[in-house]
């Protein structure tokens, strides 16, 4: 008897997530982690880990790398996973365990966050607390609608001819009207570092291949952890590399649900 749509169905999603690289399962489990732990009342994790403007300062730093590991509720936790993997593990393929890494607990949070709180405390005078990583979502359309820009700058709907790379900004303003309590802001700043990462702005900011490799072969790094994908194994290269055999995914891979605030403002 052949099998059932459901059974393959579930097969894939399976084979899919036994696949999944290094570093983006251990995104989704840090993101599930800390919604359990924020179950218990001892500790309020998000009040502790949100991005909140005017908590910055020198002994809440962390924040900027804490808020996208935190979610509202397991809703918003779970629709963000979704949205989050297919991009993660695509990034992590291209450019490498190691190097998602340092970028993603570097300068791929920490400058579209300090976008966020300049912009929200200096500029509009509010005090809008983000968490949540839909961020990283917009982040990483931004640099997909890029890189298909580059191969494929055009797509037609009737008579208009439409540039590739605006895709993330249409889903950006989807957003803001079908979730209003989503920041805007937030995920704007996303997706403006996305794009300049996908053109290249960024580039200086990733660390030195030749450091990464030295890394990964003095602590053996391929041979010990499981699903690891070393600079060797990458699918193209670094940062403005582009592949020149293999087609792209589109920019509307996933659409996360949005940063979630403490006064129930989903965003970035």
């Amino acid at each position: 008897m052949p099998p059932n749509i459901t059974t393959l169905n579930t097969t894939r999603a399976r084979a899919y997530v036994f696949r999944l690289p290094l570093f983006t399962r251990v995104v989704i489990i840090a993101i599930i982690a800390f919604w359990l732990a924020g179950l218990q009342r001892i500790i309020d994790i998000q009040q502790w880990g949100a991005l909140i403007p005017d908590e910055m300062g020198i002994a809440s730093l962390y924040r900027m790398n804490t808020f996208p590991f935190i979610h509202l509720n397991i809703f918003h936790a779970i629709m963000n996973i979704l949205a989050l993997t297919p991009l993660m593990e695509r990034f992590e393929a291209e450019y490498g365990t190691l190097n998602c890494l340092a970028l993603f607990f570097g300068p791929l949070t920490t400058i579209p966050a300090l976008l966020y709180v300049g912009l929200e405390k200096f500029v509009f005078g509010n005090n809008v607390a983000v968490m949540g990583a839909s961020m990283w979502v917009f982040l990483l359309l931004g640099v997909e609608a890029v890189k298909t820009y580059k191969v494929n700058p055009n797509f037609v709907i009737g008579t208009y001819s439409i540039p590739t790379w605006t895709t993330p900004i249409a889903l950006l303003f989807a957003m803001a009207v079908l979730v209003p309590s989503s920041s805007f802001l937030g995920h704007a700043a996303g997706l403006v570092v996305g794009y300049g990462a996908g053109l290249g702005y960024v580039k200086f900011l990733a660390p030195p291949e030749k450091i990464l490799r030295w890394v990964e072969g003095k602590l053996n790094l391929l041979g010990r952890l499981p699903h690891y994908v070393s600079i060797d194994q990458k699918t193209y290269g670094r940062f403005g590399v582009l592949p020149s055999n293999n087609i792209p995914a589109t920019a509307s891979q996933g659409v996360g649900l949005g940063l979630v605030g403490s006064n129930q403002r989903l965003g970035p």
